[in-house]
């Protein structure tokens, strides 16, 4: 555990200033939250500008839109990143057992996967925003989502354990 404890040293370094307006799990969640969204969209872009070169991806059955195949490729990395910060960093006092956390986990995050691919769909090709500025817009409108959900449903703490932690 050297490697959690690290992060969670590095992490926690930063929280002073923050102590007055945000518990230490939401500042937590912020760090670990926002480095992953970080490497999301940097993937996301990486992978629609130099990986696809802005074209579809064509698969024997398939065509997918090289933004959509962006959307995918930067999920398959960001999603276990997410997982074990969450579950190692974040919400460590969770009752429930791994595998449980995990499905409910990908569960939550099927749902974010699935808005942030009407969203993106909307604003390329209704609204006519670059993929990468929507990618960014949808990931602003979910974050929120995302936390109430894993904090309530996919990492439960016993009532007063996380009352106490976010005190």
């Amino acid at each position: 555990m050297k490697v959690r404890d690290t992060i969670i040293s590095i992490i926690d370094f930063f929280y002073p200033p923050f102590r007055r307006i945000l518990p230490i799990q939401t500042f937590r969640y912020a760090v670990c939250g926002g480095g992953n969204v970080l490497l999301d969209i940097f993937l996301f872009y990486i992978s629609f500008n130099f990986i696809l070169h802005k074209q579809p991806l064509y698969l024997e059955f398939l065509t997918i839109k090289a933004y959509n195949a962006a959307l995918i490729m930067a999920f398959c990395v960001t999603f276990p990143i997410g997982f074990l910060l969450s579950k190692y960093i974040v919400f460590q006092g969770s009752y429930l057992k791994g595998r449980i956390q995990l499905f409910r986990y990908g569960l939550i995050v099927a749902i974010n996967l699935i808005l942030n691919y009407v969203l993106i769909n909307i604003m390329v090709q209704y609204l006519n925003f670059y993929p990468t500025v929507s990618k960014i817009f949808a990931t602003v409108i979910i974050v929120i989502f995302s936390y109430l959900s894993q904090k309530h449903f996919t990492f439960r703490q016993p009532y007063s354990t996380s009352r106490k932690k976010d005190d």
